[in-house]
């Protein structure tokens, strides 16, 4: 473990953030590994109880459309604290995202607050060093139209679609 590794796995972090919000998705996918295990039961509710495997390019096809169909988002995320063993580890990070569908229509946001469980692996192909194996979300509270959602998605897969 050096001080670099407590500094470049949060930033891996940030840039999940980063390629979100920016809706840089090839950014997004360079921090994830071939295969990433998503656990976002906490979110979708008692429906899904199994993390999902997915690939990194699964993963970001997935996402992709929802992202696409928000005017805007933004996600922050703060206190990290990176648990380094060789050449994985693990970082919980809290976070807020706000999802706006209608940048004029406050009644179509949709903001959470939670926290993240990151597994990752030290990697020379990641632009940190490390690539996430492994997201976990654990959401504390919503406020707001969590209705936008789907909403996004569909509109962001129509406009894919083109």
């Amino acid at each position: 473990m050096t001080a670099d590794d407590k500094i470049t796995i949060p930033e891996t972090i940030y840039l999940y953030a980063t390629g979100i919000d920016t809706k840089d998705f090839v950014l997004y996918r360079s921090i994830f590994a071939d295969q990433v295990e998503i656990d976002f039961s906490s979110y979708e509710g008692s429906s899904v109880t199994e993390p999902s495997i997915l690939s990194g390019d699964q993963w970001v096809r997935n996402v992709q459309p929802l992202f696409t169909g928000l005017a805007a988002t933004q996600h922050t995320m703060t206190n990290p604290m990176p648990v380094i063993n060789g050449d994985a580890a693990t970082c919980r990070m809290y976070m807020q995202a706000h999802h706006v569908f209608e940048a004029e229509k406050p009644d179509s946001w949709f903001t959470l607050g939670g926290y993240y469980d990151d597994t990752l692996i030290r990697s020379p192909q990641s632009p940190t060093g490390w690539l996430l194996t492994g997201v976990k979300l654990t959401v504390l509270w919503r406020q707001g139209d969590h209705s936008i959602m789907a909403e996004a998605r569909e509109a962001g897969r129509k406009f894919l679609e083109r």
